[in-house]
């Protein structure tokens, strides 16, 4: 009785043979879990990747978009001051951002009555914001399909699990009925997952490109101010 109790305390062996013992055989992998959905599975997928995709190449162009030095705006007006327009034109089209594309628009059209300028400028700002705002109505897409896939693949699951039901002669067995439940809800959880994700990711663009085009009204307007005193 001594070495049975010393057995099943002390003995590594008999540690892990109570651990296996203790755990259900029925226990679910992350792997299992994830391709259990069925065939829904696989769009809700690709909707993620491409959310990811969409999220992490617009927030480069926008960190790179907003990139613009802070004295811009100062060394243009000195420039324009002493007269020096091809030297500021060229500071403008070195940095490569929108606000400074729309300085150097306005320098273009130097020379001409001052609407003229203010058209240009704001229709280089309009080609600006649809370029920051590229794919964001597609990642908008993704966070409302990805639910409504979700949903489709668990009333689908849930026709099926009861077809089987339905094909089963005599008494049900609790666990066919449990398991194609369980089936069908896991793509209704990843669609709400993904709309989650894309939706977060959406709203979080949307604020960084507000920002943005604030930044580039507020320049322009200084810029503006800068050609009436000239």
């Amino acid at each position: 009785m001594i070495l049975l109790q010393t057995l099943t305390t002390d003995s590594p062996i008999a540690v892990d043979t109570l651990a296996t013992a203790e755990s259900p055989n029925s226990a679910i992998g992350l792997l299992d879990l994830l391709i259990a959905g069925g065939y829904m599975m696989i769009p809700l997928y690709l909707l993620f990747i491409l959310a990811i995709f969409i999220f992490v190449e617009r927030l480069i162009t926008l960190r790179k978009a907003a990139k613009t030095p802070k004295g811009l705006i100062d060394q243009v007006k000195m420039m324009v001051q002493g007269g020096d327009i091809p030297r500021a034109k060229m500071v403008c089209q070195g940095e490569n951002t929108p606000v400074a594309n729309m300085i150097s628009k306005g320098l273009d059209r130097i020379g001409s009555p001052l609407k003229n300028i203010e058209v240009a400028i704001e229709n280089v700002g309009k080609i600006e914001i649809y370029k920051l705002e590229k794919n964001l109505g597609l990642l908008a897409t993704v966070s409302g399909a990805a639910p409504m896939i979700g949903f489709l693949g668990t009333v689908a699951g849930m026709i099926r699990a009861f077809i089987g039901v339905a094909q089963e002669e005599g008494m049900v067995s609790p666990k066919l009925l449990s398991t194609g439940i369980y089936e069908a809800m896991i793509t209704t959880a990843t669609g709400l997952v993904v709309g989650i994700i894309a939706y977060l990711g959406y709203n979080y663009l949307v604020g960084q490109v507000s920002k943005l085009i604030h930044s580039m009204e507020y320049t322009t307007i200084e810029f503006i101010d800068l050609l009436q005193e000239k």
